[in-house]
């Protein structure tokens, strides 16, 4: 066995976007020793590319929002499956994390008597979602990012974890290498919290930065941890489209709220074709109504463009499946419109979005203030993840938590725009402080020598291997598939399809060759990424063939409808002794009373 560095810490956070962070800060400002571990540089993380802003019931802009509402809204959103209990502790938690964050220095668009300023988003009812510009993530993390720094965090940048440790069934500390040179590190610690986002780099066309590879639910599924709602990958309705290098780059739903509508190739609004039930007594019926509740009419319902990202995503596909879609396969979003109703138009939309601006204009050399934008749905975020405790986010594994992307429950089928930074914040505190509770309760454990020894074989083996194909390859071909098998559309024949080639993909993957040494080695660090890759996206295949209904972003052709039968359960996988996936439904837990009255008197 090669010679590893070891550090001993009380906590140690895995991913350093916004969960990481605020559980960081959370776990250190109780006087916990802290390590941050993080595959990319501090202040990267895939959170700084999240635009719209945060979902937080302040009631500065309309004063008819509270967290009830806020609590109804996410509900309904997740089609009932999410977990009440997190709905409700991020409504009621959310509006102080915002004003939190502003105390720590963050800087927000402001009304004219200056309050916190916020937008209109997706499956809202209100303007709810606190902003700086189009660029709220990236003032989220240097604010939290600034903050963490002054409270002593020990920091590991560029480092992959490769595997959890356990001392019996508690999780103990971390093995993993610097992705520089490749020298291995082990972490000791007492708690571990994952918070290392989502799986989008499982498909070809995702917003998704390239650290998005399901390590966290794939460290969390090995080490025993139950994983639920795999089944619903959110396919945002908005990404860039044209010219091929770019597409799948986000286009924020902030575009929309903003007043940005959806056109067909005959220039019509084809999102007032197909209104969902649940929604109808909510969303505007004519263009003129839509307008004014983008500009602030308390009296007006929101225009079908911020109808639920499921439901838009649907639409849009639906209109390129019939032949009314866009030259390269999507729709048109026009902001450019707006122009007619405000006074210097192009400079309002420079303001309001700036990035989105620069971003058509520098990659595709498209100028928004004059013509549409071509978009369509790109792989975007991850419902499903660590099944966790509500309150402490503690999975069913003593000692590990996870907050963010990589837990699930709050979100349910569908996520509403807004609700993962919130979610980060709120959940994120909560695993930090729970998880340097739990290190002040429990002792040091022990680490078993030859979980590290194994640990250090299994990294290094791509190494071993002659003959073999690149990684690249085998990532490449499982992209292509789940965008292919897996993607927005299901079909049981297609998903059992899937799980024939995820076979195919696994036996390839365990013979690729990554030729050269450790240092500075992106062939080594995709290798290792591909597993985590491969073992999430079988249970995403399985998980969505077990659900034989069609609700929030899960579609399936061959079960359109919504059935009562799927209403009442999640499903949730586990690693059996065997090492096959186990799949289970799992009830769900009986709604208080008092919250089923919210959900009556918000429909």
């Amino acid at each position: 066995m090669t010679e590893y560095l070891t550090h001993e810490h009380d906590v140690l956070v895995i991913g350093a976007g916004g969960a990481g962070l605020r559980a960081s800060v959370e776990a250190s400002a109780t006087g916990a020793r802290v390590a941050l571990i993080t595959k990319s540089l501090l202040g990267k993380a895939h959170t700084v590319m999240a635009e719209g802003g945060i979902a937080a019931a302040l009631a500065d802009v309309d004063d008819r929002d509270n967290w009830r509402v806020h609590f109804a809204d996410t509900m309904r959103g997740g089609q009932y499956l999410n977990s009440w209990r997190m709905a409700e502790l991020h409504a009621q938690e959310a509006p102080a994390r915002v004003r939190e964050l502003e105390a720590w220095g963050a800087l927000f668009d402001r009304t004219k008597d200056g309050r916190i300023l916020q937008r209109n988003f997706g499956g809202h009812r209100y303007p709810r979602l606190a902003h700086v510009g189009d660029r709220t993530g990236l003032e989220m993390i240097r604010t939290l990012q600034d903050h963490g720094i002054h409270l002593g965090l020990d920091v590991f940048m560029e480092h992959t974890v490769v595997t959890l440790l356990k001392d019996g069934d508690r999780v103990v500390g971390a093995f993993g290498y610097d992705r520089e040179r490749g020298r291995f590190h082990l972490w000791r610690t007492k708690a571990v919290v994952l918070a290392t986002g989502g799986i989008g780099r499982a498909y070809k066309i995702t917003s998704n930065s390239w650290e998005y590879t399901g390590d966290g639910l794939a460290l969390a599924y090995h080490a025993g941890a139950a994983l639920m709602d795999m089944e619903f990958v959110q396919f945002h309705p908005t990404g860039m489209i044209w010219p091929p290098s770019v597409r799948g780059i986000l286009v924020t739903e902030g575009v929309r709220g903003e007043g940005g509508v959806l056109r067909n190739k005959d220039g019509r609004r084809f999102m007032f074709d197909d209104i969902p039930p649940a929604y109808v007594n909510q969303t505007a019926d004519n263009e003129e109504e839509g307008w004014r509740y983008t500009q602030g009419d308390k009296n007006a319902r929101r225009p079908p463009e911020l109808l639920t990202r499921d439901h838009v995503a649907r639409c849009i596909r639906r209109e390129v499946k019939e032949g009314r879609g866009s030259p390269h396969g999507g729709v048109f979003l026009d902001i450019a419109w707006i122009k007619a109703r405000i006074p210097n138009g192009a400079e309002y939309i420079k303001k309001k979005l700036p990035s989105m601006y620069h971003q058509f204009k520098q990659l595709a050399d498209i100028d928004i203030t004059e013509v549409p934008m071509e978009v369509g749905p790109t792989t975007h975020y991850m419902m499903g993840g660590v099944r966790v405790d509500p309150d402490s986010q503690m999975s069913d594994v003593p000692g590990l938590f996870a907050a963010g992307e990589c837990a699930a429950g709050l979100h349910g089928a569908n996520r509403l725009g807004g609700n993962s930074l919130s979610d980060l914040l709120v959940f994120g505190k909560r695993a930090g402080e729970y998880a340097a509770n739990f290190a002040k309760q429990n002792p040091q454990g022990q680490v078993n020598p030859d979980q590290v020894q194994a640990a250090e074989k299994y990294a290094l083996r791509p190494f071993e291997h002659e003959g073999g194909e690149g990684p690249y390859a085998v990532q490449y071909a499982l992209q292509e598939m789940m965008q292919d098998l897996v993607g927005i559309v299901r079909r049981e024949g297609e998903m059992l399809q899937a799980l024939d080639r995820l076979a195919e993909l696994k036996a390839r993957a365990d013979r690729v060759t990554v030729g050269g040494n450790r240092d500075y080695n992106n062939g080594w660090h995709t290798a290792i990424d591909l597993q985590n890759l491969l073992a999430v996206s079988e249970m995403v295949t399985l998980a969505a063939l077990e659900r034989k209904e069609s609700r929030g972003a899960h579609f399936r052709d061959d079960y359109p409808a919504k059935s009562d039968e799927f209403a009442r359960f999640n499903i949730v996988l586990r690693k059996r002794p065997d090492g096959e996936i186990q799949l289970t439904r799992e009830l769900l837990p009986p709604m208080p009373d008092e919250l089923k009255q919210i959900i009556q008197e918000m429909k």
